[in-house]
């Protein structure tokens, strides 16, 4: 199984909607401070069921809205999905893939 993408919309800094694709397995997530890094990781561990806002660097649930900026308004609710692949079974065309948005 693996991560096949990322769909974030209103989650801390990802005001708008935002598709990330991953083509390939993903080795590490790269960029300058205040990209967004942590949050594509903290919008993972969400998804996979993160229970703890202490280690998603919140106090409580509103703190994983997008809170805003001069030229965006703040959002009213975060959703972060996130599509995983997995082979089910072979075929004479090769393997059969099923997807599932989580």
């Amino acid at each position: 199984m693996r991560l096949k993408s990322l769909l974030l919309n209103g989650f801390k800094s990802f005001a708008q909607k935002t598709v990330l694709e991953f083509e390939n397995p993903i080795v590490s997530i790269v960029g300058p401070n205040g990209s967004g890094k942590s949050n594509v990781v903290e919008a993972i561990r969400f998804v996979l069921g993160e229970q703890s806002m202490k280690s998603m660097r919140g106090k409580g649930g509103a703190d994983l809205v997008f809170k805003g900026s001069k030229d965006l308004p703040k959002g009213s609710r975060a959703r972060p999905y996130f599509a995983v692949t997995a082979p089910i079974c072979r075929s004479p065309l090769g393997f059969l893939v099923a997807t599932w948005w989580l």
